[in-house]
This record gives structure tokens, sequence and C-alpha cells, in this order.
């Protein structure tokens, strides 16, 4: 297990295009960190640049203390895993996954008796010890993306690089495959680089993400403080499904106004004042039967024990996530709302984010 770090990291295409400025992140030991943004926000360009497929423009990369962006991809110890699965159509699975071994030279290269105890403890380990001698026009697409990661694991690398390796796989399988690949890092404790725009593998997978936009980090965190703590109304609005509502307004006496919207702010936001954006999670926005907000009706996503409210308030879009069980959940699935009207409540303390 090594560190990574990028210090001062930019990229600037030669037509002028700016990929990533000024990245200082560092992954510790055994670290998941998970690299997440929108497309085109540089996240895949600072994969590459690691990998060295990509020159660094300024700054300076480190793989366990050593200055690595001179040195070419193959010495830098390394494994890769993209989002093609890249295999050999006329190998076997066992085949593919030697290769890489195979070609290295005479004095680095494993006998035939330890190569073979590799391929058993990595297709093990990967539950593919029973399609070694099959091909992959022979798999499923979960066995190929599995023997796509034996071929980098097989190696034991340095560290790990992922860039969006689940994004061909059905919904189904991608969350078995989250599973798996959660499991075999909690084994192995392999530095691991994650690259996703899927916030939920960004989310269920990472020991802290990074968030990235335009090619800027906008936050490096565990998970679950950038959701509850996000830095800026981008981190803010980007995690979570759906997203945090952000209306703009003003702060003044403990009272958010926007336009004759009114909202009480929480005692930890009490002493706030001046123009900023008041945030709240659609879970927290409460559908009440009567007392709260009134709000106008315009829209039902039903997803069977969670429904999404597309509300409006005085001109304001609104989304409420309404998550019940039993005779509760039936109550609400029946839409009878008087007139398309709702009663909403926005005071949960827990939840409510302000940013200036």
């Amino acid at each position: 297990m090594v560190a990574v770090s990028f210090e001062g990291i930019g990229k600037v295409y030669d037509d002028g295009t700016t990929a990533v400025v000024g990245l200082d992140l560092a992954v510790e030991e055994g670290e998941f960190l998970v690299l997440v943004g929108p497309s085109g926000c540089g996240k895949s360009t600072t994969l590459r640049m690691l990998a060295g497929l990509e020159d660094v423009s300024e700054g300076v990369i480190r793989i366990g203390g050593a200055v690595v962006n001179d040195l070419p991809a193959r010495a830098r110890g390394l494994g890769m895993v993209f989002q093609s699965y890249a295999l050999y159509p006329h190998m076997s699975v066992e085949d593919n996954l030697t290769f890489g071994l195979r070609m290295k030279p005479k004095a680095e290269r494993p006998d035939s008796e330890e190569l073979k105890k590799m391929v058993q403890e990595t297709s093990s380990m990967l539950g593919i010890d029973d399609i070694l001698e099959k091909r992959p026009r022979d798999l499923s697409g979960g066995q190929r993306q599995r023997v796509a990661l034996g071929r980098a694991l097989i190696r034991r690398p340095k560290v790990l690089l992922m860039d969006e390796p689940l994004s061909n796989l059905d919904a189904k399988l991608r969350n078995q495959m989250r599973l798996e690949l959660r499991r075999l890092h909690d084994e192995l404790g392999t530095t691991t680089i994650y690259v996703t725009h899927d916030q939920i593998e960004a989310m269920t997978l990472a020991d802290r993400i990074a968030v990235m936009k335009d090619g800027v980090l906008q936050q490096h965190c565990p998970p679950l403080e950038a959701y509850h703590k996000p830095a800026n109304p981008f981190v803010a609005s980007f995690l979570g499904t759906p997203p945090m509502n952000l209306i703009e307004g003003n702060a003044d006496g403990g009272v958010f106004s926007s336009g004759s919207l009114s909202i009480s702010l929480p005692d930890h936001l009490s002493e706030i004042g001046g123009k900023g954006t008041f945030g709240i999670r659609p879970e927290s926005v409460k559908v009440l039967k009567d007392g709260g907000v009134e709000a106008n009706l315009s829209g039902v996503e039903r997803l069977g024990s969670e429904t999404i409210f597309h509300l409006e308030v005085e001109g304001i879009a609104i989304k409420a996530l309404w998550h019940r069980s039993g005779e509760d959940a039936e109550d609400g699935e029946s839409g009878d709302w008087p007139e398309g009207k709702m009663q909403i409540s926005f005071n949960d303390p827990s939840a409510v984010w302000f940013a200036q």
C-alpha cells in the first residue's frame, strides 16, 4: 500500500483547453478515494495523468513519496480498469488474466507454478474460477468486468485505478458489483482511486470523495460530510437524489425570506444575516395534513415506498421526498389533495443549510 498526492496539478491541452486547475489532493495508504463530478469536470484527466497516459502541464504527482511525472506508465506500479473491458477476444479468461505478467521481462516474469497460484487466488477471490477456459464472447457483462478487474489485481499493483468501470452494466448488476468492489478493497487494502459521475457509487464506495467541477476541486471529505455539510451550492445540488432544494433570498433575525416566502431558521443558523442560498434536502421537507406552507402540486413520481412531490411555493420549485410504510404509504399514494394543493413544512433543523 502506498499514498498518492497531487500537488498543484494543472492540465492544459495544446488547443488551450484547461482540464484541471491547481489540484491539491492527498490519497492515504489503503484509502478508497472516489473522484466524482459531471462530464467534463477533469476527473478522468486527473486519473490519466496519474497513470502516465497524459502529460502533466504543471505541478507534481507522487506515488509512495516518489515523483512520477516523467516515469512511463509501465514503471509506476499501477493497475487500471477502464469503462471498456478491453479483453483480448481470442484468448481464454486465464490467458487474459496472465497476459501482462507473461509479457514482463524474463527476470521479472513469474514462473509457471507461481503464475498458476496467482491465477487461482485471483479467480477464486473474484468468483471466476469456473470460467477460466472460456473466451470473452461467452461471458456475461458482469463476468467480463470481473475478468478486467482480475487482470489489474493479479499484478498486485501499488495503486488500483478505475475509470467508470460499472457504466456498461445494468442497474441490478451495478448494485451487485458495488458490493463486490467494496468487499475486495476491504480484503486487499489496495490504495484505490475510482472515477465516476454516479453519486450513488461515490457515496457507497468511498472512504472519501473528491468533488470536481470545471477542473477545480470543490470538496474533499467523507461522503456523508459532503452530503450534510456541502462546501458550496454546487456540491449541495450535485449530491443527493432528488437534489437539495436551493432557494435564493435573505436571512435576518433568524428568518429566511424569498419574496413572500418566510422560513424560520434553526438555532445553528439564527445568527446568520444577509443574502445567500437556503438549502434543504427533499427528504426533510415535511408533508402535512395542515398547518404548513401551502404549495401547488405540479407532479408526482411514485417509486414504491417513496414518493417524490414536485411542488411550487410562491413561484419557487420545491421537491419533497415522502417515505412511509404500511397504511401511511397507501394514503400517500392516493393523491387525494384539494385542487392539487398540499401543506409542507421546512422546519427540520438537522437538514437546513445556508451559503453566502
